[in-house]
């Protein structure tokens, strides 16, 4: 499996490019600033771009998501309950000084538990609200892809409009009963594992941020 991290934006946001060494299919993770540094790295690997996942809707994790879209042809995926958030991208970058264009519509609508294929890597989404309504993570293959919604030693906030402390912290709880080995790639910052952050996470003793 090839993983690139790529921090991008203003907000420093961790955009994932995931391929698969025996097809070279691929996908862009939270395409957020930058297209031409993400298209350069995924020349260098030669893939072919099936899909561009939103973890979620907000600006700085699908800035970029229309130039990918029209290098690659890729098809975006988002959660059913994401759509309003994402829609609103635009308006949210213009609160904070950012410019981001017109986003083009979601081509594929998921829900919990679903399942990504990219090659012959095997995804499932795990809606994890919280953050945003329709926050989700990608697990499989030994990792856990986890947006806004876990960083380490932190948690994404829920003061943004669609946030909810009690949702987060059921979602927290989802990803903390998966495999303690798993390795945790956020939306922002250094990446970790799931046993570190039930060690480690001030979170997963109560504490509120």
């Amino acid at each position: 499996m090839i993983i690139k991290n790529l921090t991008v934006g203003p907000l420093q946001a961790n955009c994932f490019i995931i391929g698969d060494n025996t097809t070279g299919r691929g996908a862009v993770i939270d395409p957020g600033d930058e297209p031409d540094l993400i298209m350069e790295v995924i020349k260098d690997n030669r893939l072919k771009i099936d899909y561009i996942i939103c973890t979620h809707g907000h600006f700085d994790h699908v800035g970029a998501v229309s130039d990918i879209k029209n290098e690659t042809g890729a098809k975006i995926i988002i959660h059913k309950d994401e759509t309003e958030i994402y829609k609103a991208a635009r308006d949210m970058a213009a609160f904070w000084g950012h410019d981001v264009g017109s986003l083009p519509e979601p081509d594929i609508l998921v829900k919990d538990e679903d399942n990504i294929s990219i090659g012959t890597l095997s995804f499932t989404v795990l809606h994890t609200p919280g953050h945003s309504p329709g926050g989700i993570c990608l697990y499989g293959e030994g990792i856990v892809l986890t947006g806004d919604t876990l960083f380490a030693g932190s948690v994404g906030r829920t003061d943004f409009y669609g946030g909810d402390m009690s949702k987060l912290k059921e979602s927290f709880n989802k990803l903390m009963s998966l495999p303690e080995e798993t390795r945790v790639l956020p939306g922002h910052g250094p990446h970790s594992t799931i046993g570190e952050e039930k060690r480690e996470n001030p979170f997963a003793s109560g504490f509120e941020f």
